[in-house]
């Protein structure tokens, strides 16, 4: 089975509030095959300190057709309780952070041809954006 890598996005939003300016964003990196969600939750804090989550299956219930395009073939399972347990731990009393999975799919070709080529891939790792940005700032200077 070709597969590209999976990532895990953590992103929070501080008082809780989601305007759902994300979504044209990750619709086009779906439509474009780019990437595939493979599952979606919403972990959040009430001001009260009370802990919930809405999982993918539920938030176009809960959020109006802001994420009809995102709910459909996902499989979701990939993220669950215990996500949304350590989450809460650390989350700020009226603040809330989705976490998406998503398959890079744009990648699995070329994992593929590695396999197929005899190569092992040993590691792979992600530079944080703010790192790459001052690296480049820096180099501009």
């Amino acid at each position: 089975m070709e597969i590209g890598p999976v990532d895990v996005l953590e992103v929070a939003f501080p008082g809780n509030e989601f305007n759902g300016e994300i979504l044209p964003a990750l619709e086009q990196l779906i439509a474009s095959g780019t990437v595939r969600v493979l599952d979606l939750l919403f972990a959040y804090k009430t001001a009260d300190g009370e802990v919930g989550s809405v999982e993918l299956a539920g938030i176009t219930e809960r959020f109006g057709p802001l994420f009809a395009s995102v709910d459909g073939d996902v499989p979701g399972g990939l993220l669950d309780a215990e996500d949304v347990e350590a989450l809460g731990e650390d989350l700020e009393p009226n603040s809330s952070i989705a976490l998406i999975a998503w398959e890079n799919t744009w990648a699995a070709p070329f994992l593929s041809a590695l396999e197929n080529s005899g190569a092992v891939l040993l590691d792979q790792a992600r530079i944080p954006r703010e790192t790459v940005l001052s690296a480049l700032a820096s180099l501009e200077s």
